[in-house]
C-alpha cells in the first residue's frame, strides 16, 4: 500500500520570503491546483475562535487559501456550524460578531463568511451514511452545498479528544446544533464534591440547565438533561467535573470520524493544519493557556488521517515548554496529549476514520522549503 503525501513547510523565513508566502507555496505544492474550482463554491472550515481565545488562526492564513482558490476560479467562501454551549457562537449574529472581532471579515480574508447551520444552528442537511454509531448525519446545510471542501486547521489539544486536528475540525465542527448533540450524548460528567468550590463557573457555561447547587455550594449535574458537551469540564479550574470513566470519549471519537466522513463523502477536499500555540484545551474556550510545545509548523494533505497523524507525531517530538500544564503538573504517559487529557485515547478516531476509508495512519513526510 502506498503511503499518503503529507507536506510540511517550517516557520523559519528570511528577508525574501514571509509565512504567508511559504503556505501559498506548501498548499500549491501539496497539490490544491489538480482540484477543479471553476465557477464552484468551495467551503474553507476554519474555527473563528471563542471571545477571548487568542490561539486561533490569524485570519491571514485563510486568505492566502481564499486567493488561491480565486486565481483558480473558485468561489471561496469561510465556514464553521454554531456552537452546542453558551458563549460568542450560539448563533449566526453572535457568530459573525465573534468572527468580525476576531478579524475574520471580507475585507481581512478576501471572501465571505457564511454560518453553515443558519440563525439558530437548525439549518441542516441530513445525510445518510449508516455508520456504526451514525445513521444519518445532521450538517450545516450551507456545507453541504458547497461542490468543495476545504479545511483550515489550528491543531492543538482538546479535553474530550485528546487533540483537536482535522477530522475533530471536519466532524464535529459541521455538525449542525441536533449533530453536535447526536455526538456528544454518550457523555455524561459528573462532580467531585470534595474538589468543587461553587464557583459556579460550570453553571454559566452549561446550555441546558444542568447544574445545580446544594446547601454547601457544591455542584450536581441533572444527566436527564445533560448532553454530554463537556464544557463544563473545560471552565471548572479545580479539575472538579470529570466525564464518565467509561467508553464515552471513545464513542464521541468514532461519532466525530462518521460525521467526517459525512461531510467527505462524494466531493473534493482537501486539507491544512498549523502547528502553532498548541494550546491544552479547544479554541472553544474563551480562553487560552499557555503551549504544551514549542510551534512546529504548516502541513497539508488530501488525507485528513494521514494530516493528523502527522501533526501529533510532531507534536510528541518535541519538548515540553517550561511552565505549561505538561510541566511538572502532569504524569508522563509517553504521549503529550493523552498526558495532558488521561480520560482521552485520540488513537481511537484515528482507527475507526482509516475503517471508515478516510485515509491512512502510514504517510510520507514530505519537506516543502
Amino acid at each position: 500500500m502506498e503511503k499518503s503525501k503529507v507536506y510540511f513547510t517550517n516557520l523559519r523565513t528570511d528577508l525574501n520570503t514571509n509565512l504567508l508566502e511559504k503556505l501559498e507555496k506548501l498548499i500549491k505544492r501539496a497539490g490544491i491546483g489538480t482540484i477543479d474550482f471553476k465557477d464552484k463554491y468551495a467551503a474553507i472550515k476554519i474555527h473563528f475562535g471563542e471571545p477571548g481565545n487568542l490561539a486561533f488562526l490569524r485570519p491571514n492564513y485563510s486568505k492566502v487559501v481564499a486567493d488561491v482558490i480565486k486565481e483558480m476560479g473558485g468561489k471561496p467562501f469561510l465556514t464553521d456550524c454554531n456552537t452546542l454551549y453558551v458563549g460568542g457562537r450560539k448563533n449566526a449574529l453572535d457568530h459573525l460578531e465573534t468572527a468580525y472581532t476576531n478579524g475574520y471579515s471580507p475585507f481581512s480574508t478576501g471572501c465571505h463568511i457564511l454560518i453553515g447551520d443558519g440563525l439558530k444552528g437548525t439549518d441542516e442537511t441530513l445525510v445518510p451514511i449508516d455508520g456504526e454509531y451514525v445513521k444519518e448525519a445532521k450538517i450545516g446545510r450551507a456545507i453541504m452545498d458547497a461542490d468543495i471542501f476545504i479545511t483550515l486547521t489550528h491543531f492543538k489539544g482538546h479535553e474530550l479528544t485528546g487533540f483537536g486536528g482535522t477530522l475533530k475540525n471536519i466532524g464535529m465542527g459541521c455538525g449542525s446544533r441536533a449533530g453536535k448533540m447526536e455526538m456528544h450524548n454518550s457523555g455524561k460528567p459528573t462532580v467531585d464534591e470534595e474538589l468543587c468550590i461553587g464557583c459556579g463557573m460550570c453553571r454559566r457555561n452549561c446550555a441546558h440547565d444542568a447544574i445545580s447547587f446544594d446547601n454547601n455550594r457544591k455542584a450536581h449535574i441533572d444527566h436527564s438533561k445533560c448532553v454530554g458537551c463537556g464544557r463544563c469540564i473545560g471552565s471548572c479550574n479545580r479539575d472538579a467535573v470529570t466525564p464518565a470513566n467509561d467508553e464515552s470519549n471513545d464513542i464521541l471519537n468514532k461519532k466525530i470520524a462518521e460525521y467526517t466522513y459525512a461531510v467527505l463523502k462524494d466531493r473534493p477536499n482537501f486539507h491544512i493544519s498549523l502547528v502553532v500555540d498548541v494550546s491544552p484545551y479547544c479554541d472553544c474556550h474563551g480562553e487560552n493557556d499557555l503551549p504544551i510545545v514549542p510551534d512546529v509548523g504548516m502541513f497539508a494533505s488530501f488525507d485528513p488521517v494521514a494530516l493528523d497523524m502527522a501533526c501529533v507525531d510532531a507534536c510528541n517530538s518535541q519538548p515540553i515548554i517550561h511552565g505549561s500544564v505538561l510541566d511538572g503538573e502532569r504524569e508522563n504517559l509517553g504521549d503529550h496529549f493523552h498526558s495532558t487529557h488521561p480520560e482521552t485515547n485520540w488513537e481511537v478516531g484515528i482507527d475507526h476514520a482509516v475503517k471508515l476509508g478516510l485515509g491512512h495512519k502510514e504517510y510520507e513526510l514530505i519537506e516543502v522549503k
